[in-house]
């Protein structure tokens, strides 16, 4: 069996974030892989600094990242009705760069969110967002893990039922669709 390469990116940086966790969780129940958390600690975007210097170092690294790896998971709370501003930031450096990093790229979407929607509309402003950079995003089976806080155990352990057979059941469709290539 192929271990593949995933790579996650959280749109929350906050040191306790759900979506982080839920990340772990979707790559662990993914199986056998190797698993690295992108760091989308990144300036932000600006024009005017982009034609002063250039395309920021970190953004580049990010940009081979999601090039090199097999898939890419994805993970954003819901701020004001849709994606966080760290993870649209990180997209639109992400377009910058010269390569196409994200095409036909295999991708994964879910959110956790302290409402009780989980994040339904930040997922589909964040898969619209993706458009124009012609990923394979899976159309499901979606996770909106609602009420967030109160749905890892103490060790970051994903705990409702529910919850984990959708999200085992997304990994395994993410694991067909990497086999599809």
């Amino acid at each position: 069996m192929a271990i593949y390469k995933i790579l996650g990116l959280s749109g929350s940086l906050r040191k306790g974030s759900t979506n982080t966790l839920l990340l772990r969780e979707a790559a662990r129940l993914f199986g056998n892989c190797d698993f690295e958390l992108g760091n989308l600690r990144l300036p932000l975007y600006d024009g005017d600094d982009e034609a002063a210097t250039g395309v920021p170092e970190a953004v580049q690294v990010l940009a081979k990242k999601i090039a090199a790896a097999d898939a890419v998971l994805i993970a954003t709370p819901e701020y004001n009705k849709g994606p966080s501003g760290v993870l649209k930031n990180a997209l639109d450096w992400i377009s910058r760069v010269t390569e196409k990093p994200w095409t036909a790229k295999p991708v994964a979407i879910m959110s956790a969110s302290a409402g009780r929607a989980g994040g339904e509309r930040a997922q589909m402003v964040l898969r619209a967002f993706m458009v124009p950079f012609r990923p394979r995003i899976l159309q499901g089976p979606e996770i909106h893990l609602a009420n967030c806080s109160n749905q890892f155990d103490e060790n970051g352990t994903l705990t409702g039922e529910v919850h984990v057979r959708e999200l085992t059941a997304l990994m395994q469709a993410l694991r067909a669709e990497i086999d599809r290539q």
